[in-house]
């Protein structure tokens, strides 16, 4: 399996200053700032990518559940929340939301929900997260076939 990488870099102070992010593929090769962190400033953040790497890691995770399954989504859709804090011991990433809606012809609504919570449980992501608490929210989007 390959080994993903990214890589940051960080100049000056900590409101002031301003750092580059790039991602190993190149998909996102761009800044990040103390506004762009901790207000909506131009520019990315960790928070933001964890959540887009969450996200992206469930869907898979579920399709590939269903798959196991015996069902096909016709489209599988997640957003993932990213709570990120103020706490007395310092910034935390308190909690993660994951919303999730899929067209999955065939399948009844308890065997949706059943592999939704199985595939948050087996994403990688999800495991590499654990320390934090992640909720999941899935809807069975009515198709023809069910």
């Amino acid at each position: 399996m390959p080994i993903r990488k990214s890589e940051a870099e960080w100049k000056g102070n900590l409101m002031e200053g301003s750092g580059h992010m790039k991602l190993g593929t190149g998909a996102y090769d761009g800044p990040f700032t103390f506004k762009s962190r901790m207000e909506n400033g131009a520019g990315t953040n960790p928070e933001e990518l964890i959540a887009a790497a969450h996200a992206g890691c469930y869907s898979m995770a579920f399709s590939a559940s269903l798959g196991k399954a015996g069902f096909t989504a016709q489209r599988v859709h997640t957003s993932a929340s990213v709570h990120f804090e103020k706490l007395e011991a310092g910034f935390t990433i308190t909690s993660i939301d994951l919303e999730m809606e899929a067209e999955v012809p065939g399948i009844d609504e308890a065997k949706f929900l059943e592999i939704a919570e199985g595939a948050k449980k087996g994403c990688p992501v999800s495991k590499a997260l654990a320390a934090t608490p992640i909720t999941l929210k899935a809807r069975l989007v009515k198709t023809a076939a069910n």
